[in-house]
């Protein structure tokens, strides 16, 4: 029979693992989402001392599907925005938005709406979705989300007519970011001008 400490050992492992990896990613530590694990790891837990079998592989699952899933979301909604489905895509960042995300992951997922509100042709949209991404200071905001925001953003003003903000906002997505995907992106923009593709945040 497994040991009762074996679902805590699982909760903790999870929750190192991904904690670390989201300070490899520069968004920091995600209250919420240490929070959450210890809840579930805590009601698994207690189900098995109660005598209720939980097997570790389901648990693993449950844990995974309720701390990811605004991030699980987002990977679903740039799917669609990928093949043309933005409508699709649009209400599942609106899901995302609404089953408590963290600053972080909210960053994202307005990010993401906003590459895909580019998509359907509306840099209106995208433009207020984008600054609002950029617009509140609290909580993690890694160099690749940075210059995503600033890139995507450069597109949505250049398409709807505010080019000196275009051509600052690509400055800025060199900035936070030179060597990425979105700082050579942004530097052919400035370098060339013209319509290039957008490009998600994952």
């Amino acid at each position: 029979m497994e040991s009762p400490l074996f679902l805590p050992l699982i909760g903790l492992l999870y929750l190192l693992g991904f904690g670390a990896l989201s300070f490899v990613r520069g968004q920091g530590f995600s209250a919420r989402f240490a929070v959450e694990g210890v809840i579930i790891t805590a009601i698994g837990t207690g189900l098995r001392y109660a005598g209720i079998p939980v097997h570790p592989l389901l648990f693993l699952v449950v844990l995974y599907l309720v701390t990811m899933r605004v991030r699980l979301l987002i990977d679903l909604g740039n799917w669609f925005t990928a093949r043309g489905q933005c409508g699709r895509a649009m209400g599942l960042f609106r899901l995302a938005l609404r089953v408590g995300p963290d600053l972080s992951s909210r960053k994202i997922v307005l990010i993401n709406r906003g590459v895909a509100e580019l998509r359907n042709q509306d840099p209106e949209a995208a433009y207020v979705t984008l600054r609002q991404a950029l617009a509140d200071e609290d909580g993690h905001f890694g160099a690749r989300h940075l210059a995503a925001s600033y890139y995507n953003l450069g597109l949505a003003c250049r398409r709807s007519g505010r080019e000196a903000e275009a051509v600052r906002r690509f400055n800025e997505a060199l900035d936070a970011w030179p060597d990425s995907l979105y700082g050579y992106a942004a530097k052919k923009e400035l370098d060339k001008g013209g319509e290039v593709s957008t490009t998600r945040s994952d």
